[in-house]
């Protein structure tokens, strides 16, 4: 505000002395005495100060490549793309679809079929043009049509909309009699208004310029198109659309992983513009379906029962709502709505007789219920119907109710609910493709496609070649580890182990015990092993208090806090003071209930380190994998990188550097009300690169920008995510203040690159300048992707690229700075590599010490003896990224979310929110025993 004030007062003085000049040469203000200047001029009072606005921050271009490394030729899935008609133009047209009211059209999928029908019944008058329409409210043609303004009337016959007749309500036609106008009367039919109206021009020589490096929303708009292009390929054979990716209606491509959940393999496609031109990038592609086939088979595996008896019919009710079934009895298509309250031999409904009346023209009637009305009057047997609900495929206050066996899911229909540890497993382990089998895939898909034969692609001059490109990458080095007893040993592709080795700083575990909740284990055995393990280990681990405590059986059934608060009283009247840590023994992998509740009462309330197993084969791997968790957790180091304690890590070691790994967190799908978790962790004690701590905070739901990096309370605080890092890196790092930052960000998409470089590094700076107005430390940003679609491969061979492999030419960005890296071992399915893009580097590294630095914080993660990868679909992370995704999911399991009210919040009860946000309640803080630990490990 000052500074624009300042600037506009400045051009009102220069404006006065140009006038006062003007007037008389002879006479010059004086600018030491104000009252020698004229009054400066009135401002109009129609005309407000134009506020100075900063420019906006860009991604940087990319300053060279790297040459570090042994070259490697490689095979990737983009396939190249030839653009021939350079000089033409796409012409897009807004789409307002109608009915003969002049209601707008919002059923979905509706919009396709009208303007398929557009297209056939109005060629000659739209000029013969082929359309790319995207489904919803934009078309695109090649060259203009001959209206700017075009409107039509189109006619759809048998419309699956699909009606049967009403039987829940007195006063509806009867089936019988609906049954018999419809053999008399024609097809039914539906009549639309469409209006195509211009919108905007679009030349394809911006695809030409963007390959260039001069991106513009004009070549962002024609890559568009194309895209819409294949999309409309596969929807006119028939596919399920999801984003960039289709799939076809082929049971093959199924595969059960259970609850009556399908994965369907599909593939993604998209035009991306490269260093080697534009290309097409295929990849396979999964989304879930529900299992298509009897309703009655669908909902016994959706509720894991084996009798229809047993089934919930209210859980049904809402599982089934808005699906689409196809009815035997007249083999159409209808939504389900819900379902009957009665069974379907009590939901009575009134019938019209067909050819009754009373005389004076009025028909009669009888009561009848849904089950003897297809029985009696329509001949059909019903085996198990009776005693069940009907579904309801009307409307809620007209329902049409038919009986359940008569209704078949329709395929291709989307599961958009969250799926279980057990789902996700299954849908892991069934999709996995190894190299080879995922490139022939990929070939037969293209050849399928045919995509030659799309006349708008053949018109608009584009053909795509049928053979992987070439690219040539560069393998790294792994990274030296030093362990204990000073050794140093070369991870072997991208995997150690810690047999024969001790831990490097190994902590001391003294003051804890067990805890049991209802598990079937052998706890005496289990802690003799994890003792003799610890210290073949270095880790100075005592036994535990002797007492050690079981979940009483009268609490199995409680519910999960209540059990954690036995446990706690029990802790607290049976030990003679507050334990260290606590080993929390569970009896679910994964799922457990208890989790979350225990975790947030260790952390939040007690500040106790704990660890949770839930031991099934107890063997020495199992048990050093739980001991690395356990030692980072209780301020021990695993390993760490050799150049880390001899200063080579190029300007990180010679100048404080802090590094930061974001994360955002969203609740699962169908969850739209849970807030969303961003965790942030930081290095600490430089110049490690292998200690971190994390802040956490709620904000709200589906939002990815963090809003909580700086917060400002009154004029001297500051209540944000940042302040506390850096405090915290200040105290532990010998009170020296970070003169680098290093940032790695996951989870945001291309279009959000703006945002993260101009408001969430906004946020970074101003926290930076609230602690000291003089420190202006400098930035490098990283965005990390693990959700694109490039893979690579190498030719004539059955196995994953190495680890360490790094490629950033041909297919990267033609301006901007980005690579991809493989840095595991994919021993399991095709590597997914990571996308790194450097959106700025203040601190000027070279290509070749960046991707070294971020293939050596593949190598700090203290939880595994592996290059990391997260989740089971091999996809590798630096460590910061990897943590603050471990952190927010941790602490979002502290609060079951619908159950939190304002005093569930340390913090008072108090609820933050950034301007036009949803307000959110606020988590428990961490306890200041366990808050700078690596609790998250």
């Amino acid at each position: 505000m000052q500074g624009y004030h300042n600037y506009f007062c400045l051009a009102i003085f220069v404006f006065a002395r140009l006038k006062t000049d003007k007037m008389d040469p002879q006479v010059k203000p004086d600018p030491d005495n104000i009252e020698s200047l004229p009054p400066p001029p009135s401002i109009p009072p129609n005309v407000n100060p134009m506020k100075a606005t900063k420019p906006k921050r860009t991604p940087m271009a990319r300053p060279g490549i790297g040459k570090k490394g042994n070259a490697v030729q490689l095979l990737t899935n983009h396939f190249k793309v030839s653009l021939r008609n350079v000089d033409d133009y796409f012409y897009h047209y807004s789409v307002a679809l109608k009915y003969e009211d002049d209601r707008p059209v919002d059923g979905k999928g509706v919009g396709r079929k009208v303007i398929d029908k557009l297209h056939q019944t109005y060629d000659t008058e739209l000029g013969k043009k082929d359309f790319a329409y995207d489904g919803e409210k934009s078309l695109f043609t090649l060259g203009a049509l001959p209206q700017v303004n075009n409107e039509f009337t189109v006619v759809l016959e048998d419309l699956s909309s699909n009606r049967i007749p009403g039987n829940g309500n007195a006063g509806n036609n009867s089936p019988g009699e609906s049954d018999h106008k419809r053999a008399r009367r024609p097809k039914h039919t539906k009549t639309f208004k469409v209006l195509l109206s211009f919108a905007a021009k679009i030349p394809m020589k911006s695809i030409a310029a963007a390959l260039k490096g001069n991106e513009t929303e004009n070549s962002q708009e024609a890559l568009r198109v194309l895209d819409i292009i294949l999309r409309q390929h596969a929807s006119k054979q028939g596919c399920l659309l999801v984003r960039q990716s289709f799939f076809h209606n082929n049971p093959k491509s199924f595969t059960d992983i259970g609850g009556g959940v399908m994965g369907c393999r599909g593939f993604h496609s998209s035009f991306r513009t490269s260093q080697g031109g534009l290309s097409l990038n295929i990849d396979v592609s999964t989304t879930m379906i529900v299992r298509p086939g009897a309703v009655v088979d669908f909902l016994l595996a959706n509720q894991n029962v084996k009798n229809p008896n047993q089934l919930d019919w209210n859980k049904a009710r809402r599982t089934l709502k808005n699906l689409r079934v196809k009815t035997t009895h007249t083999n159409q298509e209808f939504k389900i709505i819900g379902i009957s309250d009665k069974p379907c031999k009590d939901e009575i409904f009134t019938l019209k007789l067909r050819n009754g009346n009373d005389g004076n023209g009025n028909s009669d009637t009888v009561e009848v219920t849904v089950y003897d009305y297809f029985v009696r009057h329509r001949r059909m047997q019903l085996s198990y119907s009776a005693d069940f609900p009907c579904l309801n495929v009307g409307k809620p206050k007209r329902p049409t109710y038919v009986p359940l066996e008569l209704c078949s899911l329709v395929s291709l229909q989307r599961y958009t609910k969250s799926l279980s540890t057990f789902q996700r497993a299954a849908l892991v382990e069934k999709s996995r493709q190894k190299p080879q089998e995922r490139m022939s895939v990929l070939s037969e898909a293209l050849r399928n496609n045919n995509y030659d034969a799309d006349p708008l692609l053949r018109a608009s001059g584009v053909s795509i070649a049928t053979n992987f490109t070439q690219v040539e990458g560069r393998v790294l080095q792994p990274p030296r580890l030093k362990v204990g007893n000073g050794e140093d040993f070369m991870p072997s592709r991208g995997r150690w182990n810690f047999n024969q080795k001790k831990l490097i700083e190994p902590s001391q575990v003294n003051r804890w015990a067990v805890v049991n909740f209802s598990a079937r284990c052998d706890i005496s055995s289990l802690i003799r092993d994890m003792l003799k393990c610890a210290n073949m280990k270095g880790i100075s681990m005592e036994e535990p208090f002797q007492h050690f405590f079981e979940e009483s059986p009268s609490m199995r059934r409680a519910p999960p806090v209540a059990r954690v608060e036995d446990m706690f009283q029990q802790v607290k009247q049976n030990l003679p003071g507050a334990p260290k840590f606590l080993l929390c023994i569970l009896a679910e992998r994964k799922n457990s209930d208890i989790y979350g509740p225990w975790k947030r009462k260790c952390l939040a309330e007690f500040g106790i380190v704990s660890q949770c197993i839930a031991p099934t084969r107890v063997n020495d791997q199992y048990l050093t994998n739980v001991l690395l968790k356990i030692n980072a957790k209780m301020g021990g180091i695993n390993s760490y990188l050799s150049i880390e304690r001899s200063s080579n890590i190029p300007l990180v070691s010679d100048t404080p550097t802090i590094i930061l790994g974001m994360d955002v967190s969203h609740g699962s799908p169908g969850h739209s009300d849970i807030p969303s978790i961003a965790a942030v962790v930081s290095s600490r004690q430089w110049p490690s690169i292998s200690r971190y701590r994390a802040s956490v905070r709620t904000q709200s739901p589906k939002v990815e920008m963090i809003d909580s990096l700086f917060k400002p309370v009154g004029e001297k605080d500051d209540s944000g995510i940042i302040r506390e890092l850096l405090v915290d890196f200040y105290t532990s790092s010998g009170k020296r203040k970070p003169e680098n930052i290093i940032i790695f960000r996951d989870g945001v998409s291309e279009s959000q690159f703006i945002q993260v470089l101009n408001i969430e590094l906004d946020q970074i700076i101003e926290a930076c300048k609230f602690l000291d107005e003089q420190w202006s430390p400098k930035f490098t940003l990283i965005i990390a992707q693990k959700n694109h679609h490039t893979k690579f491969f190498l030719p004539n061979s059955p196995d994953n690229v190495q680890p360490g492999t790094v490629i950033d030419n041909k297919i990267c960005h033609p301006r901007n700075y980005d690579f991809y890296m493989c840095a595991h071992a994919g021993m399991i399915g095709t590597t997914r590599p990571t996308h790194y893009h450097v959106l700025m580097d203040e601190i000027g590294f070279s290509a070749d010490a960046l991707q070294e630095l971020v293939h050596s914080l593949s190598y700090v993660y203290q939880r595994s003896t592996t290059a990391i990868s997260v989740g089971k679909l091999s996809v590798l992370l630096v460590a910061p990224i990897c943590y603050a995704h471990l952190a927010a999911a941790q602490i979002g399991q502290f609060v079951k979310f619908e159950d939190l009210s304002d005093s569930s919040s340390s913090q008072g009860g108090q609820q933050h929110t950034a301007p036009g946000a949803v307000p959110v309640p606020e988590l428990p803080r961490l306890h200041e025993n366990v808050s700078s630990s690596m609790f998250f490990c």
